[in-house]
């Protein structure tokens, strides 16, 4: 667990971050959600942003922070946030690679006033290498790592909105990496670049593919593996009602559960791991789930170890009886959003509210 930092701020907040310090650059997508989290953990995040930014403190991602308005052009300005981040813990940035350098603020000038900052860098295309300073968004980052190749129907890939390379290989990543990196500095003293980029995260979270790829239990094509849509048993069934459901009825007992809720009393579906046999029990398949509506399916599925679940819109999600009896979704400023996740038991997260600061207060605040 990490050691809170002696000096803490003079109003305390709850989660296991409580007393850490992170001065965030503003920019876009998975930067922001990874302070996000961390303001949702407990640290206290201030945020360097534009003039006229706090206009926008309504918005989800900014929630939990201390908005500081500046132009970081401004030379003054520039000195102030370095004596800011002398007494910080971590900084994360997500700019392309130079920017920090040009303002005065690359990882020498910063680390060299406080050398146990940890310094988080977000990109794309990660620090160097022959795209590192080309433009991309989610779907380039996601492409060159076979990520997308597997994604989709067997006629086109499909983006899985942004979540594998922003948030899942970009923002979780840059948390965990921040997090480790605040870890070590405890022991050695010594802060690091942490160096996240998209491209890599989405390339790592492909590793059981790759590794299912050599063992030859998976084909480069789409919709013809277990997990990728081509097993009946595994996919998303249109209803009726022209809703959908999902299915993940992989091990045996959870397809013996599947057959028997559903009537599939066809000798056919004997043969579950036969691949050459999947279309044809997928289109069965297909005709049965048609038969009732997702309400019906609901009533008759949702609850047994089939591993079924209805696929909800993101109005329907919040109403949904787990999630509501969880509280996963909080509402806040008459905007529903995500609560804070995950959960812990001593040191409970939180959602706080954002606020514009200035810069001169906080610096003295955080005089250590």
């Amino acid at each position: 667990m990490l050691d809170k930092p002696a000096a803490q701020s003079a109003t305390r907040t709850s989660g296991p971050l409580a007393g850490f310090r992170i001065v965030e650059f503003a920019g876009i997508g998975p930067g922001p959600f990874a302070c996000m989290m961390l303001a949702d953990m407990g640290a206290e995040v201030v945020t360097l942003d534009r003039v006229g930014a706090g206009k926008n403190l309504k918005a989800v991602a900014v929630r939990g922070r201390k908005v500081v308005e500046l132009d970081l052009k401004d030379k003054a300005a520039a000195a102030q946030v370095l004596d800011l981040l002398a007494n910080a813990d971590a900084l994360i940035e997500g700019f392309r690679p130079g920017v920090m350098e040009r303002l005065g603020l690359g990882p020498d000038v910063v680390l060299a006033r406080n050398p146990k900052l940890v310094y988080g860098r977000m990109t794309g295309w990660g620090q160097e290498g022959p795209l590192a300073n080309a433009a991309g968004h989610d779907i380039n980052y996601i492409s060159i790592t076979g990520a997308l190749a597997a994604i989709g129907t067997k006629e086109k890939p499909v983006p899985p909105l942004n979540l594998v390379g922003d948030f899942g290989g970009g923002a979780l990543y840059l948390v965990v990496g921040v997090l480790a990196a605040l870890l070590e500095a405890q022991k050695s003293g010594k802060g690091q670049v942490v160096d996240a980029a998209m491209c890599d995260g989405a390339a790592s979270l492909m590793s059981m593919f790759f590794d299912m790829s050599a063992m030859g239990r998976w084909s480069e094509g789409r919709d013809q593996n277990f997990l990728d849509g081509g097993a009946h048993f595994y996919g998303v069934y249109e209803c009726s009602c022209g809703n959908f459901i999902s299915i993940g009825s992989i091990e045996p007992q959870f397809y013996a559960l599947l057959r028997q809720h559903a009537g599939l009393t066809d000798a056919d579906f004997d043969a579950q791991m036969d691949r050459k046999a999947w279309p044809a029990l997928k289109e069965k398949l297909t005709n049965v789930f048609k038969s009732k509506t997702r309400e019906d399916w609901c009533k008759i599925m949702e609850g047994t170890d089939i591993c079924f679940a209805p696929i909800l819109t993101m109005k329907e999600a919040p109403k949904h009886p787990h999630m509501a009896a969880r509280g996963v979704f909080v509402e806040r400023h008459g905007v529903t959003q995500p609560a804070p996740a995950p959960r812990f038991s001593r040191t409970p997260s939180a959602i706080r509210e954002p606020e514009v600061a200035e810069l001169g207060a906080i610096a003295s605040a955080w005089k250590r």
